[in-house]
């Protein structure tokens, strides 16, 4: 089956490097996923020693509780994931769901709730890299229709790290309660994490009691 799905969307070869290749990636380039090790705050996910809540989580408490993540957005995930995102590559989708289930440990949710797009963006682009990657998590639990995007902000990664929560304030709202539930949400990249921020603390007006980040990447500062 593996043979089969590699040779239907890339003839059997590597999706980074070309060569031969029984899945989407070669072994080579798998192995060469920029993984994240070391400690890490457990609640953005940035290095933090022994593993501790940061500095900054401790001084300015983001409104998510916890982030799992699997890879630095570096080189060639950061490839993949554009071409998840901008090319159409969907069969990457399952891939990144599958490498992120393995990761999360704090499955008993109640929702899964994919980062939406605006009416526009989604429109434009015809899928939303969210939804596709949060089919291959856990599916059951998906609800695409509890908090909807209704600012069509300039992208993200167009703008400074210091306007970014300024672009997505009042961004997300939630179409019903959320009273007292478990929710997961599932994006692609976290970078600031000024969006994560924003629709966490719109979740959890809407009464949500614990919010968690299931992120692909995660954009580390410079070492």
């Amino acid at each position: 089956m593996r043979d089969f799905i590699a040779n239907l969307f890339f003839g059997g070869s590597c999706f980074v490097c070309r060569g031969a290749a029984q899945a989407l990636l070669c072994a080579a380039c798998e192995s060469e996923l920029p993984r994240l090790a070391g400690a890490l705050c457990p609640r953005c996910a940035l290095p933090s020693p022994n593993g501790a809540v940061c500095g900054r989580c401790l001084a300015e408490p983001p409104g998510y509780d916890a982030t799992t993540t699997v890879f630095a957005y570096e080189f060639p995930a950061d490839a993949l994931v554009h071409a998840l995102k901008f090319r159409g590559e969907l069969a990457l989708a399952a891939f990144f769901g599958k490498v992120l289930l393995n990761e999360i440990r704090e499955k008993s949710v109640n929702h899964v709730i994919p980062v939406p797009l605006s009416a526009a963006r989604l429109r434009s682009r015809g899928y939303n890299q969210a939804v596709e990657i949060a089919r291959h998590v856990l599916p059951g639990k998906i609800d695409i229709d509890i908090c909807v995007r209704e600012q069509d902000s300039t992208p993200q990664m167009q703008l400074p790290w210091d306007e970014r929560q300024r672009n997505v304030r009042g961004a997300f709202r939630c179409r019903r309660p959320l009273v007292g539930a478990s929710v997961a949400v599932v994006d692609d990249v976290m970078t600031t994490g000024a969006t994560l921020d924003e629709l966490a603390r719109t979740l959890k007006r809407a009464g949500a009691a614990r919010v968690v980040n299931w992120v692909v990447a995660r954009t580390l500062p410079p070492s």
